[in-house]
């Protein structure tokens, strides 16, 4: 019996860090209120922008909440990885006030935005202050004016920064200062000019996954065309292209296990279900809440799947 078969009830790995170990114990160290942790960690690897994309915010994710960052920075004012973290940190606490019913006034948006100039500064070869900002872009009432510029300082430093490509996307997109169509076509540009194994092949389908997010908490389940939303010729196709051109040259990165769940999600939605098994061989047991909860609960549709699509 294959190793699938014999773990085929097991629930799913859910890890944050996608099994960077470094990074899993720099995050527990920052939500013990310790940052010497985060501070070797981000000065290892450096050049890696898709892996210190990653691990940068997942330690904001854990410093939000603390003073962690804010004392790390206060001790070391100029280390340019303290003022990249506290940026980024200050952009997520803009947006856990956001989601309490608090929305960031002007004067606090243009606060954490000076972080963000300030690490800029600082790391100037790092493209992530501009990330930053254009996460910190979406809660500005009508949109950043701004928002070409900082997009050539990016793509001057990474120009397949694969977190700048997810951030400007959410930005386009209908939920917040874009459209459907917009964010569709900024997804589908970013595909075509990747090179071959680049993850940003699947930004369509991250695209159409968060359309369809929207819809149903605007619209509800009965929203016009919801029914052929993953399965059209179009749909089809594009996760065709990610299969093509991503995992057929895919080198591993940081987030691939994220990138790899939404592949799944539109592979088994599509009906491709034998391509889906390969790629739920790659991922090998390790699962995102996203996209599988935008249709169902994410745990029990990643095991049907899994085990639907690997029996063999």
């Amino acid at each position: 019996m294959s190793a699938w078969l014999r773990r085929g009830e097991s629930a799913p790995v859910y890890d944050p860090a996608f099994g960077d170990r470094q990074l899993a114990e720099g995050r527990e160290d920052m939500l013990l209120g310790r940052w010497e942790g985060a501070r070797d960690l981000l000065a290892r690897n450096p050049g890696d922008w898709d892996k210190r994309a990653h691990r940068i915010r997942l330690l904001a994710d854990a410093a939000a909440g603390r003073l962690t960052v804010d004392l790390w920075q206060a001790s070391e004012p100029r280390n340019p990885d303290a003022a990249v973290l506290r940026a980024e940190t200050e952009v997520m606490r803009m947006f856990a006030a956001a989601r309490t019913g608090q929305h960031p006034d002007a004067e606090r948006l243009e606060r954490a935005a000076w972080f963000c100039h300030r690490a800029a500064e600082l790391a100037p070869a790092d493209p992530y202050p501009y990330v930053s900002l254009f996460a910190l872009a979406r809660l500005y009432p009508e949109g950043h004016s701004r928002m070409g510029e900082w997009w050539k300082e990016i793509r001057g430093r990474d120009p397949y920064h694969r977190e700048a490509h997810h951030q400007a996307l959410r930005y386009l997109s209908a939920r917040w200062h874009g459209s459907y169509g917009t964010a569709l076509n900024f997804a589908w540009d970013a595909a075509c000019y990747a090179p071959q194994g680049s993850p940003l092949a699947i930004l369509p389908q991250v695209a159409r996954a968060e359309h369809y997010r929207h819809r149903m908490a605007t619209e509800g389940n009965t929203a016009i065309g919801l029914t052929c939303h993953w399965n059209d010729e179009r749909a089809c196709g594009d996760l065709r292209y990610a299969l093509d051109k991503w995992i057929a040259h895919r080198t591993p990165a940081a987030q691939d296990v994220s990138d790899l769940n939404h592949l799944a999600h539109g592979l088994v939605k599509a009906g491709m279900t034998d391509p889906a098994g390969e790629v739920f061989r790659l991922l090998d047991n390790h699962a995102t809440e996203v996209p599988w909860a935008y249709t169902g609960d994410p745990e029990q549709l990643f095991i049907r799947w899994r085990n639907k699509t690997t029996s063999d």
